[in-house]
């Protein structure tokens, strides 16, 4: 059976404006795993450089006391253990809880900073695709996973390319640090430290700016659309034309009937014998001039005329005028001030002819 999705090479317009709103509200934005990386690097360095000095030196201040005056510890008691634990955690959490939380909050911010946060429910909707061997191995050894695999074999030559530079007066440093006073020992220690993670942060910003760019290249790639999938969008947003034309004729077959339907209550109709016919409506106590209440062409015109003759409503027949006031009347408005005179002269005609039948 032929695969009836649409292969990449026929997806050559730019994503609508719709679809790229759909996309971001089902919560598939494009995402750069490598900047949470840098985001941890430069916490790290940003602890070195002013934070680690002054926590290591007061851990280090605290174990020794810790491990070279044991007598200063009273351990006689489970409460003197549980006390001597507790100083002990909070000790290295106070070395320890200012570079967790720079790491937390990097890794939060580089999250942030690339997608507005969002609450997609359909995004931590248990389902059985995301367990699925078939699927994981499609992921795995798929197209994207080579891209992923390759991404990452660059990112580690790369890497180790630049700290082989950056590293190469190392061991010098550190030779001359151990024959030095072991106090400035550890000042070595911290500038090698400082060197290795100014080289790494430098390397994961070249890494995570490409990548970033290439998660949003490669995002609006995939959301390219075929000319179909286009047609098909801007049928839904405007309409399908045969529908609307369907809906206009329905409206138009029911303002007819409701405009046959007031036939009836005309006062007279003006025709042209067949082809165009107009029923107004006149009363002298209600209307400041005549209404128009039905017209018609052709099959319609002569429905007009079958109904008011059935109805004993006089039709007047005058070409000229059926015709005039067929192009400049709207139905339920009064008509225009140019016919008032030839329809007050019909509706004499009506009103004497009542008059007369009324007189014994």
């Amino acid at each position: 059976m032929a695969d009836d999705a649409p292969d990449k090479d026929s997806k050559t317009e730019a994503a609508t404006e719709k679809k790229i709103r759909d996309t971001v509200e089902k919560g598939k934005l494009p995402f750069s795993r490598e900047a949470p990386i840098l985001a941890s690097f430069l916490a790290i360095l940003t602890f070195t450089l002013f934070f680690a000095e002054r926590s290591i030196a007061e851990l280090g201040g605290f174990l020794t006391v810790f491990i070279e005056q044991p007598e200063a510890w009273t351990i006689g008691t489970a409460h003197d253990v549980e006390a001597l634990l507790r100083l002990v955690a909070w000790e290295v959490a106070k070395a320890t809880g200012l570079i967790m939380g720079l790491l937390v909050a990097a890794g939060v911010l580089a999250s942030i900073l690339q997608n507005a946060p969002r609450f997609v429910l359909d995004r931590i909707t248990p389902k059985m695709e995301r367990i699925s061997l078939v699927k994981g191995w499609s992921r795995m050894f798929g197209a994207q996973g080579w891209v992923e695999f390759a991404k990452s074999v660059a990112k580690v030559l790369f890497a180790s390319i630049f700290l082989v530079m950056a590293m190469r007066q190392a061991d010098t440093q550190l030779l001359s640090g151990m024959i030095t006073d072991p106090a400035a020992f550890g000042a070595v220690i911290r500038d090698i430290s400082l060197d290795l993670l100014t080289a790494m942060t430098m390397i994961m910003i070249v890494i995570a700016v490409a990548d970033l760019i290439w998660s949003r290249f490669h995002w609006f790639q995939d959301l390219r659309m075929t000319k179909q999938e286009v047609k098909d969008e801007m049928k839904q947003a405007e309409g399908d034309p045969l529908v609307k034309m369907r809906i206009r004729s329905v409206a138009r077959d029911r303002a007819r009937q409701r405009m046959i339907g007031a036939v009836p209550k005309a006062t007279l109709v003006i025709a042209n014998p067949t082809h165009f016919a107009i029923a107004l409506r006149y009363n002298r106590d209600e209307d400041a001039a005549p209404v128009v209440v039905a017209k018609g062409q052709d099959l319609v015109a002569l429905k007009i005329r079958e109904i008011a003759e059935a109805n004993g409503i006089p039709v007047f027949e005058d070409v000229a005028l059926a015709r005039s006031m067929y192009k400049q009347v709207s139905v339920d408005t009064v008509i225009p001030p140019q016919f008032y005179q030839a329809v007050a002269e019909l509706v004499r005609i009506i009103y004497n002819k009542k008059t007369a039948a009324v007189r014994p």
